[in-house]
């Protein structure tokens, strides 16, 4: 009994010793941790309310920004652990031992980051713009160091990894899309009123934009029809609904002015049949 009273009394006096001889300087450390977590984020809204001018891409400023609040912050980590005693440079041996170790597990990870970088640096594509890419498509909604996020058209979401994207062959539509459609009439219609129709047609579309023009031009004569290509330009949302509008609008103006859209016919004729 008297030995675990000592033993109790000993720790107690030890720790009250390290509390005396460390606690200042931890409580200190604290402090100043703390104090560059509030100055980092003071200089990290700096710095992006003076990257803005620069008209930078989101995803780059915000690298930058994040940049800024890790040095900050670094350069305090290394002032408490000064301040503590620490001696930095086995500290940093031993992190570059493991940072090594590290690097080793999550190649994957670092794979992702060095293409994100380079995509934000070189710009393939920019938020806003429609792509496709290893076999997907999509507006881009979101581009950061480890991903890139599209919307499809059916308003799913994609997720990218952007190792799979650098050194891909890239479809960048941009901000527009030209859509492509077909029609038939038959060879006995005036072709002129045909392509007048609908090319006013196509115009008068609001969805349909004014530059680039769009092309409606003859493209093939079918088996039993005059094919007739309409090409308009539109914003890519607008991408599948206009085809819809365009195929009803030009349908119903067709029937009004007489030109027949032909349905697919073969003649077929019987050599050697009985008359």
């Amino acid at each position: 009994m008297e030995h675990e009273l000592d033993t109790l009394g000993h720790t107690k006096v030890a720790l009250v010793d390290l509390a005396i001889r460390f606690g200042p300087k931890l409580l200190v450390a604290i402090l100043i941790m703390a104090a560059g977590v509030v100055v980092s984020g003071w200089v990290a809204r700096a710095a992006d309310r003076g990257l803005r001018p620069l008209e930078l891409e989101p995803p780059v400023r915000q690298l930058l920004t994040r940049l800024a609040r890790t040095m900050i912050v670094g350069l305090f980590a290394i002032l408490a652990l000064q301040n503590l005693g620490v001696e930095l440079l086995p500290l940093i041996a031993g992190l570059s031992v493991a940072g090594a170790g590290i690097a080793l597990a999550t190649q994957g990870v670092l794979s992702n980051i060095v293409a994100g970088l380079t995509i934000i640096f070189t710009k393939p594509y920019r938020v806003g713009e429609y792509i496709a890419i290893v076999g997907v498509e999509g507006k881009v909604e979101v581009i950061s160091i480890f991903s890139t996020q599209l919307t499809h058209s059916d308003r799913s979401r994609i997720i990218v990894p952007n190792r799979k994207i650098v050194g891909e062959i890239l479809h960048n539509y941009g901000r527009i899309r030209q859509a492509d459609l077909v029609v038939g009439v038959a060879y006995e219609a005036d072709l002129a009123e045909a392509l007048t129709t609908i090319r006013d047609l196509v115009r008068v579309n609001s969805r349909v934009l004014p530059d680039p023009a769009a092309v409606v031009q003859i493209v093939a004569l079918g088996d039993s029809a005059v094919q007739i290509s309409i090409r308009p330009w539109v914003a890519v949302a607008d991408y599948g609904i206009v085809e819809g509008e365009l195929h009803l609008a030009i349908v119903e103006a067709l029937r009004k002015r007489g030109i027949s859209i032909p349905y697919p016919q073969r003649e077929v004729r019987m050599i050697g049949a009985p008359t």
